[in-house]
């Protein structure tokens, strides 16, 4: 249950980047990747050994559009609680 979470939540970070995407190219770059990497764990369920690199990545996201993209922001805090229940 807790994958179909994240994966809804994934799918409203698209939508969202799709219709508000940040306006650096880097920044729109580094959340494709990060959601990427993202589905990419969530496809090798069960987790043998929590990735802290990829909870630091989204921690990092947070903060970064924290101001300039508030929803945006809201969603990767989401998506970082999801990853944190599924012992990610």
């Amino acid at each position: 249950m807790p994958a179909n979470h994240l994966q809804q939540q994934l799918e409203e970070l698209h939508k969202q980047l799709a219709q508000n995407p940040p306006e650096n190219e880097e920044d729109r770059e580094s959340l494709v990747l990060l959601a990427r990497d993202i589905e990419l764990q969530l496809a090798a369920q069960p987790v043998t050994t929590p990735d802290a690199s990829l909870i630091d990545g989204v921690n990092l996201a947070v903060e970064r559009f924290e101001v300039s993209h508030p929803t945006l922001a809201g969603s990767l805090r989401n998506i970082m609680q999801s990853l944190a229940n599924m012992g990610i």
